[in-house]
């Protein structure tokens, strides 16, 4: 691995840090609890920061993973939240890598031109959490198409998304061979959905847009699968190492985030006549997170490059989004640490930015699932659950 940056990639941290300036704590704060930051993801389409990933030819800019990983961090040591958008980059590779020419030619330039979203990703239902192989909505067969039914939770921005990916059973679990066949993937266009289709706003402690979708015959045409019809299941796991090693970097710009505050307030802030930066008990817990943060971005660093070369990358990119959230949680806490009281203060964003990283030690995969991945796919333990 090289480990000097390109300059065209230090020219995108630059472009986006800059555009990041347009949108700074008192945005963010005016959202809350529960408002989209519209402006800012048209700023962001505008400029085809969200079209990274999706290639020239379907009139995105064709970045590697590395260059979208360094969007999303940039955009979160900002002090944004990169999570108000972070899905369009990879729910876009399911139907890149697996839809039709039809699906490509038809969707793919509209996203990237900001004309369609893409950013609602409907997988966990209330009843199953993560054990997929188990949900419950059903996609029947009927002429031309299907109808869906059943109800999905925790499915993000679905109320500022176009189109939705959803995976539904096609096959009743009791009538395949292995529990991880007889799911299909669906892209679905919301417009077009009617009453069959009902969202409800989840209100939660972080403004993430996040809902609660109810299908009830929803009716869609053949057109709108993607790939074959009983293997959506493995189309989910092949988008996730893109989603593990860019929420790995959103953590590590959250990181960032806390570290720059926690070391500026600990240089300014005097109290018993010194700086409180001066002191062991203040300065050690920042430079702790610090170190925490490069090494899991050297991890994030080594997952990507994988990915780009077509390699196996599945325990890297676990193990780079399991030690970004643990070292973003580290840094977190270390920043209220040094902040104290004025932590709690809104104007400061801390508290925000400190409740916005605590998601992803659980979402989109909890840290626990990961270890237990690492355990039994990496160092051949038996299976713990």
């Amino acid at each position: 691995m090289d480990f000097e940056a390109p300059d065209d990639l230090r020219e995108i941290r630059s472009a986006v840090r800059e555009l990041c300036e347009r949108f700074p704590g008192e945005y963010w704060r005016s959202l809350e609890p529960s408002s989209y930051p519209t402006e800012f993801v048209a700023a962001l389409t505008e400029n085809g920061w969200l079209a990274a990933l999706i290639p020239e030819e379907y009139g995105g800019s064709g970045l590697p993973i590395s260059y979208a990983g360094a969007i999303l961090e940039e955009i979160c040591a900002s002090g944004g939240n990169a999570g108000a958008c972070h899905a369009q980059m990879y729910t876009m590779g399911t139907v890149l890598r697996h839809g039709s020419d039809r699906q490509k030619q038809a969707y793919l330039p509209r996203i990237a031109s900001g004309e369609l979203r893409l950013q609602a990703f409907a997988v966990t239902e209330p009843n199953v959490g993560s054990d997929t192989t188990r949900i419950q909505t059903r996609a029947r067969r009927v002429d031309g198409g299907y109808l869906i039914s059943g109800q999905k939770i925790w499915t993000s921005r679905a109320e500022h998304s176009d189109l939705m990916l959803l995976l539904a059973r096609t096959t009743p679990l009791e009538q395949v061979k292995k529990k991880t066949e007889g799911l299909s993937m669906f892209l679905i266009d919301m417009r077009d959905a009617g009453p069959a289709l009902t969202i409800k706003p989840i209100e939660t402690m972080v403004n993430h847009s996040t809902t609660e979708v109810f299908f009830d015959d929803l009716r869609v045409g053949q057109d709108a699968l993607i790939g074959q019809e009983g293997r959506g299941f493995r189309y989910v796991l092949d988008g996730m190492n893109v989603e593990r090693i860019l929420i790995a970097s959103e953590c590590i710009g959250d990181g960032r985030f806390f570290v720059e505050r926690a070391a500026s307030y600990g240089r300014g802030r005097v109290v018993f006549g010194r700086p409180i930066g001066s002191n062991q008990g203040v300065q050690f817990p920042i430079a702790r997170a610090h170190a925490s943060i490069e090494a899991a971005a050297l991890m994030r660093s080594k997952a990507a490059w994988l990915f780009e070369r077509g390699q196996p990358c599945g325990a890297e990119a676990n193990m780079a989004k399991l030690l970004a959230s643990e070292a973003s949680w580290q840094a977190a806490n270390a920043c209220m640490d040094t902040h104290g009281g004025f932590a709690f203060a809104r104007e400061y964003d801390v508290e925000r930015k400190f409740r916005e990283t605590r998601l992803y030690s659980i979402a989109p995969v909890s840290n626990n699932l990961v270890l237990s991945f690492i355990g039994e796919h990496v160092l051949g333990m038996p299976r713990s659950f």
